[in-house]
Formats: structure tokens, C-alpha cells, sequence
């Protein structure tokens, strides 16, 4: 059963282990140790993206939650830092170890709270990390038209844009208009992780930091800047990258076996480090 509880505002979603897990899942991959495993969302996301996936892990203790200011964490305000967010991240942990995934926007903050605290996330499963500290990134991303909205017609209207880049104009405008309300209320926790994702310096953690601690995930369909984010952080840290067939930058929700077969891949390099 998952249950609910508020943590400094935040919504936080608990799941004991609920049974075994699938042969499939588990073929080539060690034993787990007993550690929770934490979902981190990016953009314009919230925890539930990654239930599809989460069911194929029943045996794993899961943790997954909003960020702040998304889904059932909009009250608690907007985190302007990736500091903040890494705070967020360390106290939905209560201070046990564990082993942390991330997705886009979240895979950054879970590569910098593996490195700065590796005692408490023993291992890093991290699908597409932009990169936009790099000279290379393109001006072109749902973020950065995101960025552009902002700037001309305000946070509402940049959530809105970086929504019809990422699910398209169809989709979006199928949506009842109260979601639609609810997401461009979300501007604001988008405009601001934005901002603070753009001022990081290059590389924002210590590579060494991650070395035998971090793998990678990346879609076979995905654009050309993911791909070269990914591959650029695999040379820096040798971590292992894993390539989802058919998928693009959702692959959580859009592969789920394949995603959790990521995670149990970052659970088999916590066994090898506690």
C-alpha cells in the first residue's frame, strides 16, 4: 500500500515491498540490499509519472514525491536553488540511505546529491539530464522556449509553451481547462528551476565523486542534445549508459520495463557499495 504524508510541504509517496519481483527484471543483476529507492521528477512532472514503472519493482521499499511547487506540492512554494532542491531531496530521506532516480531536470538533482552526499545516496540511476551549462546545448529545448515565454507573457505562459513542446498542441489542447489552469500555475516552480539549472557552472558535482556510483539512461529516439548530455557525463564519471529502444525523453512512462530495468541497475550497483 502507498501511503501519503507532508514533509516540509512536500507530498511524499511511501510503498513498502509488496512482493518478488519478475525474472525479467532481475536477469544479470545481483542481489539488492535492503535500501530505498528515491524517484526524483523534472519539469513540469510530479511523482506519479514513474507508478508505471514502480509497480514492476514490488519488491523494492519506493519513495517518490512532487517537488515543490508541482501537483499536490504546489502550496509549498517555489525552490529557486538547486540547492533547495537538494535539500528537498535529503529530507524526504529522513536521513536513511538510499538509492536515488532522476528524470531530466530530477537526474541533475540526483547526480549533485549523490556526489555531495555519498553515504546517504549510495547509487545514481539518471535518464537524460539536460545539460544547458554546456557551450554546445541548443537554444532550441522546451526550456529555453519556455524561458523565452516567460520573459514576454509571464510564468503562466511559459508553462503552457514548455507543455505544448513536450505532449504537443493536440494533447494539450484536448485538456480540460482546469488542467490546464492547474499547469500554467505551475510556471512559477518551472520559470525558477529553469533559471537555476542555466546558472550552474559546467559539470555542477565532482565526476570522481560518482565514479562506479552513477549509470545512465537514454532513450534511442531522443534529440541529439540529450544524447550528447548523456554521453558527455558518461566520459566524465565512466558510468555505464544504458539505451531504451524505441523511446524518446519520457521513457518512464512511455517504456516502464525498460525504465525499471534502469533502476534495478542502479540497486545492483548499490549492493557492490554498502
Amino acid at each position: 500500500m502507498t501511503e501519503m504524508e507532508l514533509i516540509e510541504g512536500l507530498a511524499v509517496y511511501r510503498r513498502d515491498p509488496i512482493g518478488a519481483a519478475p525474472e525479467a527484471l532481475l536477469a544479470g543483476l545481483p542481489g539488492r540490499p535492503g535500501l530505498p529507492v528515491v524517484f526524483v521528477h523534472g519539469a513540469m512532472d510530479r511523482g506519479a509519472s514513474f507508478v508505471k514503472s514502480v509497480r514492476l519493482l514490488p519488491e523494492l521499499e519506493v519513495i517518490r514525491y512532487d517537488r515543490r511547487g508541482y501537483g499536490r506540492s504546489a502550496s509549498a512554494g517555489v525552490a529557486d536553488t538547486v540547492d533547495s532542491h537538494v535539500r528537498d531531496l535529503v529530507g524526504v530521506t529522513a536521513g536513511r540511505p538510499a538509492i536515488v532516480v532522476g528524470h531530466s531536470f530530477g537526474a541533475v538533482l540526483a547526480m549533485i546529491a549523490g556526489a555531495r552526499f555519498p553515504d546517504l545516496f549510495v547509487a545514481v540511476a539518471a535518464y537524460e539530464p539536460p545539460a544547458p551549462w554546456e557551450s554546445w546545448w541548443s537554444e532550441g529545448s522546451a526550456g529555453a522556449a519556455a524561458v523565452l515565454a516567460a520573459e514576454e507573457e509571464g510564468p503562466g505562459a511559459a508553462a503552457e509553451r514548455f507543455m505544448r513542446r513536450v505532449v504537443g498542441d493536440r494533447l494539450w489542447d484536448s485538456l480540460p481547462a482546469t488542467t490546464q489552469d492547474a499547469r500554467r500555475a505551475e510556471g512559477s516552480a518551472l520559470v525558477a528551476e529553469l533559471a537555476a539549472l542555466r546558472g550552474l557552472p559546467a559539470i555542477p558535482f565532482d565526476p570522481a565523486a560518482l565514479h562506479a556510483r552513477l549509470v545512465l539512461g537514454c532513450g534511442e529516439l531522443t534529440d541529439d542534445r540529450h544524447r550528447r548530455a548523456v554521453e558527455t557525463l558518461a566520459g566524465a564519471t565512466a558510468a555505464g549508459v544504458e539505451v531504451i529502444a524505441g523511446a524518446g525523453h519520457g521513457a518512464h512512462a512511455s517504456h516502464p520495463t525498460e525504465f525499471a530495468h534502469l533502476v534495478r541497475s542502479a540497486v545492483a550497483l548499490a549492493s557492490t557499495h554498502v
